[in-house]
């Protein structure tokens, strides 16, 4: 039974996700770019109290609940979270980040605390089900990342072309914004119109790695700024840029493939605990009941996710590589 209320929250979970997905598909136009400049600007503002923030879309709710909109307009996270949810591209507000985070702590909390009666453990658990939302977002954060590095050394080499054909900095930029895909072109396209909008070159550059706070972009927009300052070959620091960046992805991928077995270990020894809970749960739901039902059964599973969790820890500190 216990089982079945976990999967059927996950389940719940999944699909509500994926409706909320689907319904930040869309085509975009002009209008709809400008706001996205907009949205990306109030993104990386550093707002020292809430009277500063102003909005030219008259005001933005961080929650449609009035009492939550309100509390999170006073608080420093605020700012943050916003910034997180640009990050992962993802149109929720920072009040619906919040109150989803409840829901995953209040419902299965209640579920399991009616299947077992054990207050500490349902909240024990509730407290672990209520990072899903987080998870879900940082999960988008990286992979949005990941498509930005990936596409970076070939925005590179068509600004190269640019500079090498006769084009200023901005026209290069502009090129590229209008050339490369998504993520890459709307962040380039957003510094681009912020840049047109009045915004220093610098300004609009330290906006971007604001917004993408990748080492790479960091190592471009700096060789932008000291060329701006005081000159030198722009084309060929990209040209330079683009190959270490390949080479990196090179042996990055050489990387993963030496500590592959590692990382199958550590996912083997994370999940086989919890594999065989459920199945000698489902073939002796009576004899498993009591490590949840009996004070000794319950120390013994708090010890047990641990260690586990330690050892997992430990594991992937081995076989990750910063390269």
């Amino acid at each position: 039974m216990l089982l079945l209320l976990v999967l059927v929250f996950v389940g719940i979970f999944i699909i509500a996700a994926l409706l909320l997905i689907a319904s930040n598909v869309g085509t975009p136009n002009q209008a709809e770019r400008t706001i996205s400049t907009l949205h990306a600007a109030l993104a990386t503002a550093d707002f020292k109290t809430t009277d500063q923030i102003v909005d030219v879309r008259k005001q933005e709710l961080l929650s449609s609940v009035p009492w939550l909109n309100r509390l999170l307009l006073k608080q420093d996270i605020a700012p943050r979270l916003r910034l997180l949810l640009y990050q992962a591209d993802l149109k929720w507000t920072a009040g619906t980040l919040i109150l989803m985070c409840i829901a995953c702590f209040a419902i299965p909390a209640y579920l399991i605390y009616l299947r077992t009666g054990t207050v500490l453990f349902s909240l024990l658990m509730g407290l672990a089900l209520s990072v899903m939302p987080f998870v879900f977002v940082l999960h988008k954060r990286t992979a949005r990342f990941d498509k930005f590095e990936q596409g970076l050394p070939e925005t590179l080499d068509l600004m190269v072309g640019a500079l090498r054909a006769g084009h200023s900095l901005i026209s290069a930029l502009d090129l590229a914004a209008n050339e490369s895909p998504d993520p890459i072109g709307k962040e380039l396209r957003i510094c681009f119109d912020e840049q047109n909008y009045g915004l220093e070159l610098k300004t609009a550059m330290t906006n971007l790695t604001t917004r993408v706070p990748l080492q790479d972009l960091k190592i471009i927009v700096t060789a932008i700024l000291i060329q701006k300052d005081s000159g030198g070959n722009l084309a060929e620091v990209f040209d330079k840029s683009s190959y270490i960046i390949r080479e990196r992805f090179r042996l990055r991928r050489q990387v993963r493939v030496h500590t592959a077995q590692g990382r199958l270990t550590g996912w083997i020894l994370s999940v086989l605990p919890i594999v065989l809970g459920i199945g000698l749960y489902m073939i002796n739901p009576e004899t498993m009941s009591l490590l949840w039902k009996r004070p000794i059964g319950i120390k013994l599973l708090y010890a047990s996710g641990t260690l586990t969790a330690l050892g997992a820890f430990v594991i992937r500190k081995i076989v990750n590589m910063d390269v």
